[in-house]
């Protein structure tokens, strides 16, 4: 038996604990945790990071695919109407219906930068840039940062007035969970 420090903890699936500190006594069964941990990336960019139990592959097809991207939002403001490719490549354009403070609106954004298994970039209109990078450190275990660089926005001083770093911690926070809990 022993203690850490870890905000979930999945048991077949099933949450069976949350919080701060955690006593696990030893099991037969899987198990597994999902704690999101704050990434220092540098100023104005917001960046967190999980260990999601999947090879980097699995992970890729999901978040290079825009008409996933509901399936694993965080923050309740993507929803499912997707116009654009099924894989993102470099220069590719797509336009997702979001949804803020009960008012539907649409983002056409434009991929970045394209490595696969290793890394999808879109920049929004605004020119703030959505990161998602995959690191399989042994197989089928991959690290996962995903974050949001406004240094690159056109209003970066109106983007932190609104409370948008904050926000999108949130947001890339329950993300991650999310993934994690997914392939748990």
């Amino acid at each position: 038996m022993y203690t850490t420090n870890v905000r979930r903890i999945t048991l077949q699936g099933r949450c069976i604990w949350r919080g701060r500190d955690a006593v696990i006594a030893s099991y037969g069964g899987a198990m597994s945790t999902s704690a999101v941990t704050t990434i220092d990336a540098g100023p104005q960019i917001v960046a967190r990071q999980v260990q999601v139990n999947a090879p980097a592959s699995e992970i890729f097809a999901l978040v290079a695919d825009p008409h996933r991207h509901h399936e694993l939002d965080g923050s309740g403001t993507v929803q499912a109407k997707v116009t654009g490719p099924r894989q993102l490549t470099k220069g590719d354009k797509f336009s997702v219906a979001m949804k803020m403070f009960g008012l539907p609106y649409k983002i056409t954004s434009t991929a970045t930068q394209i490595e696969p298994n290793r890394v999808v970039e879109w920049q929004h209109p605004m020119g703030h840039r959505w990161r998602w990078e995959l690191d399989e450190r042994t197989p089928g275990v991959t690290t996962v940062t995903e974050s949001f660089n406004y240094s690159t926005s056109k209003g970066p001083k109106v983007l932190e007035l609104l409370g948008m770093p904050k926000a999108n911690a949130g947001g890339i926070t329950k993300t991650l969970q999310k993934l994690a809990e997914r392939f748990a």
